[in-house]
């Protein structure tokens, strides 16, 4: 069955949970307030999309207590504001609120600029989100089923897949990058030393944890952990929305898998597209070459 894409200001939204009215809300009318903290990211910029800072920032929320992210869909825990069942879950959630969603700078909310809301981006190396993200469209029937991974790739370089290019969504977001109410980490970090990015997070965020509380939210955080949490690994989605028999939503939760991919020839372009595309960015990371 071919995929009728939501389109809201030239960008395409999976149908499934988009609709004109909910971005169209989400981007003119949603009310941001000063205690709210937002989760953005362009898709599977991270063991799977959000989930990982989901589980983080719910963990510090709960001062590391593990309750509260086993018992609670993430979903809930963290409402996608933009999409149809994420908004209404949004507009009754109790304040603070903890917000999600993949929506580029120039159509979120425009009451953001201003509030005095913390924003919290994830980046992640773009050649390991096309793998991320490729696997994802394969499995999930609100994306068209690739029809070969030179394809995707060539899309992703062309920004026509859903929710639009990666260089546009991380250049728009990058431009807030020296705001005190905005804090961005990569992927890669949060692998590295996630310690160390918890504490961060926690100083960002005002978060007075103690050592056993960042312990427990590093522990109830890692891959294996939330592999195991039917509440974020998304077991309990219904199969015409979620095809699990076609690969695992928390797949591997690696660095550098795109390695195994992609040809010598796609690198190079890649490469080359990157560099012509990222130049007027003036910042440099850790998978740069």
């Amino acid at each position: 069955m071919p995929v009728h894409y939501v389109t809201y200001e030239g960008i395409k939204f999976p149908p499934a949970y988009n609709s004109e009215h909910s971005l169209s809300f989400a981007h003119k009318e949603f009310l941001v307030q000063d205690d709210d903290i937002f989760n953005v990211t362009y898709p599977k910029s991270g063991t799977r999309g959000t989930v990982w800072m989901t589980e983080i920032l719910s963990l510090i929320r709960s001062h590391g207590c593990p309750g509260w992210s086993r018992t609670v869909l993430n979903s809930d825990r963290m409402p996608w504001f933009s999409t149809r069942l994420g908004l209404e879950s949004a507009l009754s959630y109790p304040p603070p609120r903890l917000l999600t969603c993949h929506l580029p700078r120039h159509i979120f909310p425009k009451s953001f600029s201003r509030s005095s809301a913390k924003v919290i981006y994830t980046l992640r190396n773009p050649r390991d989100v096309v793998v991320s993200y490729y696997y994802f469209s394969k499995m999930c029937n609100s994306y068209e089923d690739p029809t070969s991974f030179e394809q995707f790739l060539r899309d992703f370089l062309n920004g026509e897949l859903p929710h639009g290019s990666w260089f546009e969504h991380v250049q728009g977001w990058m431009e807030m990058k020296d705001m005190e109410n905005f804090f961005f980490i990569t992927y890669e970090e949060l692998k590295q030393d996630l310690h160390s990015s918890v504490r961060r997070l926690c100083q960002f965020l005002g978060q007075d944890l103690d050592d056993d509380a960042i312990s427990s939210v590093v522990q109830n955080a890692s891959f294996t952990a939330m592999r195991e949490n039917p509440m974020c690994s998304s077991i309990l989605l219904p199969a015409d929305i979620m095809d699990q028999t076609k690969g695992q939503f928390l797949r591997k939760g690696i660095c550098g898998d795109w390695e195994n991919h992609f040809t010598v020839a796609q690198s190079e372009t890649f490469d080359r597209i990157y560099r012509d595309r990222m130049q007027g960015l003036n910042m440099t990371f850790s998978w740069d070459r």
